[in-house]
């Protein structure tokens, strides 16, 4: 008796070879990448004072268990603050008036139990692990573009993050962050409106 794919049970129907064949690619592309613990904006503005435009953010910032364990093991932990400005125009693609990004190197050292935070060539250090992730998640009157770059009474877009920046992570340990939720941090792109 020939094969009658009609009479047989055992046939798939289209829709179930669909969701089969969609079941199969799922399981070869493996985990779903994890996603970075965030870093919730608190508040974000920005000012013109005298001859530059001064950026306040303040973010809740707090290092996952994982970061703080690799921290306390002598592993420097690097994190960016980027900052862009943007003035939107009808039918075309915003114009960028100003970028900035300030990046911290946090250590530890075991021997005298501080937290030392640099940028560039200044450091300081902090007593305690709440002490310096206060300080890595404030921006204070940070001049972030000139007064001349932008234009009074002029609606612009503003965009302010931070993020541990894994690309600076010993090789080791830029494949735990691939991996791990527990090795990335970072915060979405606040955006917030500014008219000087």
């Amino acid at each position: 008796m020939p094969f009658n794919p009609r009479n047989d049970r055992a046939a798939v129907s289209p829709r179930r070879r669909t969701l089969l064949l969609a079941l199969a690619l799922a399981a070869l592309a493996g985990p779903a990448p994890a996603r970075a613990a965030d870093i919730p904006v608190v508040a974000a503005s920005l000012r013109v004072e005298e001859d530059d435009v001064l950026l306040n953010a303040e973010f809740a910032f707090a290092l996952t268990p994982a970061l703080e364990e690799a921290l306390e093991k002598g592993i420097p932990l690097y994190f960016t603050i980027d900052f862009e400005l943007a003035r939107k125009r009808f039918l075309w693609f915003p114009e960028k008036v100003a970028e900035w990004s300030i990046t911290y190197r946090v250590s530890y050292s075991s021997l005298t139990r501080q937290y030392r935070v640099a940028s560039g060539p200044l450091g300081q250090t902090f007593e305690s692990l709440g002490d310096m992730q206060r300080f890595i998640g404030h921006v204070a009157s940070r001049a972030v573009a000139h007064a001349d770059d932008v234009t009074k009474g002029v609606r612009y877009e503003a965009a302010v993050r931070e993020r541990l920046d894994v690309d600076q992570l010993p090789k080791p340990f830029q494949v735990n962050a691939l991996a791990s939720r527990e090795w990335q941090l970072s915060s979405d792109w606040h955006r917030f409106a500014f008219t000087p």
